[in-house]
């Protein structure tokens, strides 16, 4: 049910409806009309009647085949003899045995709750297309559900009319559905398999089969088990194959000539080269592309240009043809490519494919290296790679195709096949000019696998070469080089020093483009500093207009991703504006790590800003699903999860933390260091959170010696830190001492003071403490979230000083700022308003009810009113029947509810005000 949560959810809701309900389920063979129904079936109250009734090839010419199949799968004697010989005798009118069939159908399901179906409406005769329209008049608990493949309609079948008087007469509920993503396609292979998938075996497989997963499943099928690469080159299940077959096993030899041609001559294959190559007149070719497209055989994809619907359609019809008749084939198609007169402007890949099959491999590694180039510049990274990757199938130690292949694998986010290609390409650079672009390339690859011994190396070897290069962009570039790996080794000056030898060797020879990739470098570091964060985010700010108009998408990008990931104050709508460009831009770049997994973070850090945590959790999330369905390593094996702890640990869900905390140990394991370092943190506050004292005491050790590793500081940590062993209660010295391990001299100053503030209120220094709380309540550094905290703080003060008349304006200033929060903090707030016997007033209303209900408890609540047990929970979530139970307990106390028998009545009900 991969991609199909939300159509299943609408099913589930309209079959709990009081009122009589229809929908028409749209899609192509294969797409999950049936197992979408199948789900929903599975998930119905027990007392619910289903009838599920198919129409087959042909049934056409059989009355009622719909009915008389739901009558055949029913419990046998429900439905009298005399009434099934009514419905076909031929001697009665029409009325009279639609009359019958209503009545067949009356006695089948009574005055329960039903869901009756008809399955492949495209193919049923007017008698059972009748009766689904009677059906939608009845009233009663019931969902009618039918479904068709909208291709296979034609204006001679019952159900083009039933469709347009069912739209004209009732309200009915269209769902139409789609292919599958190549992220969606991910998460299937993931789920199939059991294991995350290559992003280059996930792309190949996904244009392969279109999305569909049917065929996707069938091409896994008895192999998920083996290297899934294996499943890019395997033949078709031969049931497969005759199935697709057949969609064209009737056409007439003229037919057949032009769709076999275009099989061979690729996926997308241009009018006037079909033309070419099958000798076919424009007028006659139009009309057989104009059959073959009302077959839903092709699809028109642009202009003169013609696709299949699928690729394994492609596939089937090409497996059983000759190798001479394919090649010959070829040899036209790059024969009439070559000559044309744009033979320069031709699609590189398509010649490309053709030199290749033809066996003519001067004009395929002419075209790849063309073409690699081509693409990288229009930010299509994976093509690049495939191209790149062709013409190093023949010349294997060509610098300029090892160049592409490793720039644009690194792009995609294949960052094992990058470092493969980026040291052979260093190997083989023939000049200082191009090992000094390898090693640019290396340097960055090496953070990104967290092979730091080798960033090291590698930046060593830059800074030996700078010197032999020429004065000009090589040089300077090489310097940003070394400037970029010292930033991202937490090495400010020396990035400084280096950014700035470039930026004076560009400015004096003229080079903008040089120039702005050593200011992107300058402005990175700046803005990480609180002292110098404005002057920083200046910069970066007005470098991105100036990289846009050189076209340096990916420099945009970078500087937009850096201006995001700071703390200066930012106007929301700002930030909002900066995240969407660096999405665009990294899109144009090819960048798949900024144009998603650093654009779904960035909008959880708005969302956190804004004091939004379920929504800035659903963001980690939909990034987190993203990146455990393919398999990474490095710094983006997992990006998401160090930042989702941390918001899972203000939730209070302790149970994912636990969760996660195996994830990242697991990565640990397997040699990715990087997580290491996160999670001493982590283990202390989810102890601290747990009551858990000794570990929590234990665990401040762990993390203190990790700390004097560990060059930079983190505000945010500071105070989530501090926060949680205030909240299990270590020695107040102990917690001090913590306290200057994490406040480096680079924190924000509003960190700083609220931290300091807590520490104040723990001695009991109220003055001090409220003064300091005061100070950063207003804060335009600080997410909501925070602010409300040292509202509270504010406002604990004021109490332990006797001074009650402020108290009230903090509390609802803090029930504001966390109103759309919940965990510890909220806690805070309900603890302080029992203290003061406060009663919610309007504007200062806690959220309760289905409002108060995260996505994911939303989710969970539907299933429980569904009747799922916790343990039909786990399977169906893919959680722990622990997490299972929690849901359920947080549901039931938002909802006011003792019982999960009442969460029904609960979740359909409106949320009184």
């Amino acid at each position: 049910m991969i991609g199909r949560d939300h159509e299943l959810r609408q099913l589930t809701r309209l079959a709990a409806s009081p009122r009589p309900q229809v929908v028409i389920v749209a899609g192509e063979p294969g797409i999950g009309k049936t197992r979408l129904i199948q789900e929903l079936l599975a998930a119905l109250p027990p007392r619910t009647v289903t009838l599920v009734g198919h129409a087959e090839p042909g049934s056409l010419a059989r009355p009622y085949e719909v009915l008389l199949d739901a009558v055949d799968a029913a419990e046998p004697g429900r439905v009298e003899e005399a009434a099934l010989r009514e419905l076909a005798d031929p001697t009665r009118s029409p009325v009279e045995r639609l009359h019958t069939g209503l009545s067949i159908l009356a006695a089948l399901v009574g005055e329960a709750p039903s869901v009756i179906v008809f399955e492949d409406l495209h193919w049923a005769d007017s008698e059972s297309a009748a009766l689904f329209e009677r059906l939608a008049d009845q009233p009663g608990r019931r969902l009618l559900i039918g479904t068709y493949r909208p291709d296979e309609v034609t204006n001679r079948q019952p159900i083009a009319a039933l469709l347009g008087r069912l739209e004209r007469r009732h309200p009915v509920t269209n769902v139409r559905l789609g292919r599958l993503s190549e992220a969606q396609t991910a998460a299937l292979l993931a789920a199939a398999t059991g294991r995350p998938a290559p992003f280059r075996v996930v792309a190949a497989l996904h244009q392969r089969t279109g999305g569909n997963p049917f065929f996707l499943e069938e091409l896994v099928r008895g192999h998920a088990d083996e290297d899934l690469d294996t499943l890019c080159e395997r033949p078709l299940p031969w049931s497969l194959a005759e199935v697709l077959r057949g969609q064209v096993e009737d056409l007439d030899p003229r037919c057949r000539r032009v769709v076999e041609a275009a099989a061979i001559l690729g996926y997308r294959v241009p009018f006037d080269l079909l033309a070419g190559v099958t000798g076919t007149g424009e007028e006659e070719l139009i009309g057989v592309l104009r059959e073959l497209v009302a077959r839903g055989v092709l699809t028109e994809s642009g202009e003169d240009e013609f696709s299949f619907r699928h690729a394994l359609v492609r596939e089937a019809l090409a497996e059983p043809m000759l190798g001479r008749q394919r090649r010959r084939l070829h040899e036209a198609a790059l024969d009439a490519l070559l000559a044309a007169p744009d033979a320069v402007r031709a699609d590189p890949a398509m010649v490309a494919y053709h030199a290749h099959r033809a066996g003519r491999y001067d004009d395929l590694v002419a075209a790849a290296r063309r073409g690699a180039a081509l693409y990288l510049s229009i930010g299509s990274a994976y093509q690049a790679l495939q191209l790149a990757e062709l013409g190093l199938e023949e010349v294997g130690d060509d610098a300029e195709l090892l160049g592409a292949a490793a720039r644009a694998a690194w792009l995609a986010g294949l960052t094992d096949d990058a470092l493969g290609y980026a040291r052979r390409w260093r190997d083989r650079a023939p000049t200082p000019a191009e090992r000094a672009d390898a090693l640019y390339l290396l340097i960055r690859l090496g953070w990104e696998t967290d092979e730091l011994d080798e960033m090291r190396s590698r930046t060593d070897e830059m800074r030996r070469l700078v010197d032999e290069l020429p004065l000009g962009p090589e040089r300077a570039l090489a310097m940003t080089a070394v400037a970029q790996s010292a930033m991202l080794r937490d090495e400010p000056e020396e990035s400084l020093a280096w950014s700035q030898r470039a930026l004076e060797l560009a400015e004096r020879l003229d080079l903008p483009h040089a120039r702005v990739a050593a200011q992107v470098e300058r402005g990175s570091v700046l803005v990480d500093w609180p002292s110098t964060a404005e002057q920083g985010r200046q910069l970066l700010v007005g470098l991105v207009d100036e990289a846009e108009k050189l076209g340096e998408w990916m420099l945009a990008a970078r500087a937009l991703n850096n201006l995001v990931q700071g703390v200066p104050p930012v106007e929301p709508a700002e930030y909002s504006d900066q995240l969407e460009r660096m999405r665009v831009d990294a899109e144009r770049a090819g960048s798949e790590s900024l144009a998603v997994a650093a654009y779904l973070q960035g909008r959880a850090r708005l969302e956190v800003r804004d004091g939004r945590l379920d929504e800035a959790i659903a963001a980690l999330d939909e990034g987190r699903a993203r990146d455990r369905a393919y398999q990474r390593r490095g710094q983006r094996s997992d990006f998401h999860a160090v930042f989702l702890a941390g918001l899972c640990l203000e939730a209070g869900d302790l149970d994912r933390v636990d969760e996660i905390v195996a994830d990242l140990r697991a990565a640990v394991a397997h040699g990715e260091r990087a997580f290491a370092r996160a999670l001493p943190g982590i283990l202390l506050h989810l102890a601290a959170r747990r009551g858990d004292a000794a570990a929590a005491e234990r665990l401040v050790g762990e993390l203190r010696a990790a700390l004097a590793e560990q060059p930079w500081r983190s505000g945010s940590q500071a105070h989530d830190l501090i926060s949680a062993v205030l909240h299990v209660g270590l020695p107040l010295p102990d917690i001090e001492r913590l306290a200057e391990d994490l406040l480096g001299p680079d924190i924000w100053d509003d960190y700083r003071a609220i931290v300091d503030a807590q520490l104040a209120e723990a001695r009991a220094e109220h003055g001090p403490a409220l003064d300091g709380y005061r100070r950063v309540a207003g804060s335009t550094v600080l997410p909501a979230s925070v602010r409300g905290t040292a509202e509270l703080g504010a406002a604990r003060c004021l109490l332990a000083l006797r001074r009650t008349a402020p108290v009230e304006g903090h509390v609802a200033a803090a029930a504001t700022l966390l109103a759309h929060w919940r965990g510890w903090r909220t806690d805070q707030l309900d603890a302080l308003r029992d203290r003061l016997g406060l009663e919610p007033e309007d504007g200062r209303r806690a959220v309760t009810g289905t409002a108060a209900l995260t996505p994911r408890e939303r989710e969970v609540a539907l299933l429980i009113a569904d009747g799922l047990t916790n343990a039909e929970l786990a399977r169906r979530l893919y959680i722990s029947p622990k997490t299972a139970a929690v849901h359920v307990s947080n549901i039931l106390r938002k909802l006011g509810v003792s019982s999960r028998t009442e969460v029904p009545d609960a979740v359909r009900r409106p949320d009184r005000p």
